[in-house]
Formats: structure tokens, C-alpha cells, sequence
């Protein structure tokens, strides 16, 4: 019998119980899009984005908030968690040289796909679920809790130069704007988004 390596309960096998495995899965889910929803907050709300420009000449006091420039220009979450999928890769594939830097959304759906053997096998395990919640936590911690979470509504299909279509992610908080962050297209109306939904990649079986 083996104990949980975050909540301490006990365990069949494993280093983490099933219900601290969902909530990572969860969790690293949403980091990516927690991240994101950081520039939102550059601004305090007391000032908008038309009175910044105004600021800038009225004296030394910026009205940009500090404390999320400063997280936003370390990359402190992206580097934990980065510096997490190095250590699971050197012990699940130790002749396998560091993977290279790839993006905060990158090493989250990794470390996502691997979490079946992170769960089984990695002894470091409690510790990572438990980063990965404090990183979660400062960052709700800034953007609010609850927040408007961004829905994915699917993989662009604007044709790009090349005639193929662009792929990239399509997403947008409830009720915003759809717009492709990689190729500019705008999905406007309801026969856009009908369009968008027809067209997405059949899955294979």
C-alpha cells in the first residue's frame, strides 16, 4: 500500500491518487489559458488602455500593474513547468537528451499525455501536482476566480497561401469575438460559426 505523494492517502499502486491525477489533468489544461488572460490585467481597472497614453506624460507613476508585468516577463510559470517535462523525460527516456523549449501550451499538453505514467511511475509526482496547483493559484490569483474561461470552438479552416487550411486553435472568451490568433481571420455572425463547426477535421476512428 502506497500513500498519495500530495494528499497523503493511501493508494493501491502509484504515486497519486485518482482523484489528484484529474485535477493535475485539469490543471494543466488550464494553465495555458490562465496565462493568457494575463494581459487583461496589465491595466488596473481604474484605468483603460485610452488613458495609458495620457499617463505616460503626466509623471513617473505608470499605470501599468507591476506585479504582472514582472510575472509575465520572467515566464516564471512557463519555466516551472518546463523545467518539469525535462525531469519526467530524463527518467522515463534517460538516453534521451533535454527537449528544447517549446511553449508553455506545448509542455502542458505534454506532460498531459504522459500523466498515465507520471501517475504509475514518476516518484516525484505529489511534488509536481503540487507546483503545477501553486502555479494555478497565482495565477487565479491575478486573474479572479472565477473567470470567464475561453471556449475552444475548434481548428481554423481559412485556406492560407499554400491553399491548405491554417489549423491553428480557434478560441474566445463567452461572447467575445472569433478571430485566428496565427492567421487574422474573423468568424463573424452565425453563418460563419456554422461554417467553422461543418468544416472541422473529421476524427479519426
Amino acid at each position: 500500500m502506497n500513500q498519495c505523494g500530495l494528499c497523503e492517502d493511501p493508494i493501491a499502486a502509484g504515486y497519486l491518487c485518482t482523484r489528484d491525477a484529474v485535477r493535475l489533468a485539469a490543471r494543466l489544461e488550464e494553465l495555458p489559458d490562465l496565462a493568457n488572460e494575463l494581459v487583461d490585467f496589465l491595466v488596473p481597472s481604474r484605468s483603460g488602455f485610452g488613458e495609458l497614453v495620457t499617463a505616460r506624460t503626466a509623471g513617473p507613476r505608470s499605470p501599468i500593474n507591476e506585479d504582472v508585468l514582472d510575472l509575465m516577463q520572467s515566464n516564471h510559470v512557463g519555466e516551472v513547468v518546463h523545467s518539469w517535462r525535462v525531469d519526467v523525460q530524463r527518467e522515463r527516456w534517460p538516453d534521451h537528451g533535454a527537449p528544447p523549449p517549446a511553449g508553455l501550451a506545448a509542455d502542458c499538453r505534454w506532460l498531459g499525455m504522459e500523466l498515465e505514467w507520471i501517475v504509475a511511475h514518476y516518484p516525484a509526482a505529489g511534488d509536481l501536482a503540487r507546483e503545477v496547483r501553486g502555479l494555478e493559484s497565482e495565477l487565479r490569483s491575478i486573474v479572479g476566480d472565477p473567470v470567464p474561461r475561453r471556449q475552444r470552438l475548434g481548428l481554423c479552416v481559412n485556406a492560407v497561401d499554400d491553399g491548405t487550411a491554417c489549423g491553428a486553435v480557434i478560441s474566445r472568451l463567452p461572447g467575445g469575438p472569433v478571430r485566428c490568433r496565427w492567421c487574422g481571420c474573423e468568424y463573424k455572425g452565425e453563418t460563419d460559426l456554422l461554417l467553422l463547426k461543418h468544416y472541422q477535421p473529421k476524427a479519426s476512428a
